[in-house]
């Protein structure tokens, strides 16, 4: 019998089945639960804005974000968010999804701590962006009522989260320091590393290799 949480039913399909099971085996309960919360607060805004997303891809979207942090599926040489874009496209295409749709999972998962750019692309991208915002940062929760704050929380707790969600990007990004350049994981590189050093946009620039 399909789940439903806040008036958010997951789908009760082997696709999203064999998701759930990866990443639960994958993630502890931080990463887990909030990729379960992003699902549920990113469809929630959608229905506020009048909008759907197939629920499969919305929630492999969801549930693949973070896998990146995560010690099975992170690496050392791109950002995180490739890490877990590459890890669901893979997914998808062996779950006999088409091309399609495991690229646009892969956008949702690549650009979801790109802010404004998710936004503007289909509702399966944007569902993904919504409920990190809201998640993270408490974007617009005006848009969610009490009652489904309530619902969700008590199913996917968040004892503690800000500091859980922040020691997880860290210790999921600090044997990669160049790959936050040009994004806001560099502040996360500074808040816990205070010889961590930045690379300067201005000084690439000036720095280059063209003489003038």
């Amino acid at each position: 019998m399909p789940e439903t949480i806040a008036g958010i039913t997951i789908p009760d399909t082997e696709l999203v089945r064999a998701a759930t099971a990866l990443v639960r085996a994958a993630a502890d309960d931080t990463i887990f639960n909030h990729s379960r919360r992003v699902f549920l607060w990113g469809s929630l805004k959608l229905a506020a804005r009048g909008l759907t997303a197939d629920p499969e891809l919305a929630y492999v979207g969801a549930l693949f974000h973070d896998l990146g942090l995560t010690p099975g599926y992170g690496t050392t040489t791109q950002r995180f968010e490739l890490d877990g874009a590459d890890a669901a496209q893979n997914f998808l295409l062996d779950h006999g999804r088409p091309e399609h749709d495991a690229r646009t999972v892969w956008l949702a998962i690549a650009l979801h701590t790109t802010p404004e750019i998710p936004l503007r692309l289909p509702p399966e991208v944007a569902v993904v962006t919504l409920g990190v915002e809201t998640d993270v940062l408490g974007f617009d929760l005006d848009e969610i009522t009490a009652g489904q704050r309530t619902a969700v929380v008590a199913a996917h707790p968040r004892p503690d989260f800000k500091n859980r969600i922040l020691r997880a990007f860290h210790q999921g990004m600090a044997d990669r320091p160049d790959t936050t350049f040009g994004t806001m994981n560099d502040d996360v590189l500074a808040h816990f590393d205070p010889t961590f050093q930045r690379q300067d946009f201005v000084d690439i620039i000036r720095d280059s290799a063209w003489p003038e």
